[in-house]
């Protein structure tokens, strides 16, 4: 969890603890407020010490206990802004996985130059249909998601019209582990792997691989992207995480480059792909 977010989740509960100390009627201790509420008493502490992630109606029904429901706006307000950095897969997909495709994809329409880095998978701007089913339907099954995948599939291949665009770039970078993970059966891995050789080399995309045995500066961890220099998307297995700032958008940019430092490029990229698409031979 970013040190960001958590000061605003710790600056909003203290914000909870100072309204529940200036109830109209008297202040109230927390274990009152957590029965007047029906909950249980660690809630109310977890709450204010941010450790726990407060809900809208949270936040009303605090409002409303400790009477003053004017200051619901203001909380709900607080929430929204740290919230749009951190986005929870189990909020995020609660309507499916199609709206969340559809918000990246007007992200990544507006942009000029994406970065990516992929440790364990073929990044999704490179991938076959149906080796992105296969990733979708490893996730919704996961997440216990909802079933739209032909939808969210429709719209990650629509978003790869991006690479065809004029003034357009992609740099992406991949672990081996991206080309040999076993995610899908190895008949879709194989095509998948061909359609990577073929890309080696077009105009818009700059496709490096970091082998097995390279030479690392850092650990190989933590898929995101990079978008323009102004936005970083990361994933990690409770949320995506959407990071604006300058210091951060600053670090990731570096963290890529630092790991190019370890990629090969073009014939030797290929080769590396080549030889796990012979591997898969004997699978």
């Amino acid at each position: 969890m970013s040190t960001d977010y958590q000061r605003a989740r710790e600056a909003l509960g203290a914000r909870l603890r100072e309204l529940r100390f200036s109830c109209p009627d008297g202040r109230l201790t927390g274990r009152q407020l957590a029965g007047a509420l029906g909950w249980p008493g660690s809630k109310v502490s977890k709450l204010e010490n941010g450790r726990q992630n407060a809900t809208p109606e949270d936040l009303k029904a605090w409002a409303h206990a400790t009477g003053q429901p004017d200051v619901y706006p203001e909380l709900a307000s607080r929430l929204a802004g740290f919230e749009s950095h951190i986005r929870s897969w189990r909020r995020a997909l609660a309507g499916g996985f199609a709206p969340v495709q559809v918000d990246l994809s007007l992200e990544i329409e507006r942009t000029r130059d994406l970065w990516m880095w992929e440790e364990s998978v073929v990044a999704g701007m490179l991938q076959t249909a149906e080796y992105a089913r296969c990733v979708l339907t490893r996730y919704s099954q996961l997440l216990a998601t909802g079933s739209d995948i032909d939808a969210a599939l429709r719209s990650r291949m629509k978003r790869q019209e991006w690479l065809h665009q004029p003034c357009r770039r992609l740099h992406v970078l991949m672990w081996e582990a991206a080309l040999r993970s076993l995610i899908c059966p190895p008949s879709v891995l194989a095509a998948q792997l061909d359609r990577l050789t073929s890309l080696v080399g077009m105009d818009t995309v700059d496709l490096g691989i970091i082998p097995f045995d390279a030479p690392m500066k850092i650990v190989p961890a933590n898929a995101f992207w990079v978008l323009d220099a102004r936005l970083v998307v990361a994933e990690d297995w409770h949320a995506e995480i959407w990071l604006d700032d300058h210091e951060n958008v600053t670090l990731y940019n570096k963290v890529w480059h630092t790991l190019n430092e370890s990629a090969v490029y073009g014939t030797d990229a290929q080769n590396v792909i080549n030889n796990a698409r012979r591997s898969l031979n004997s699978v």
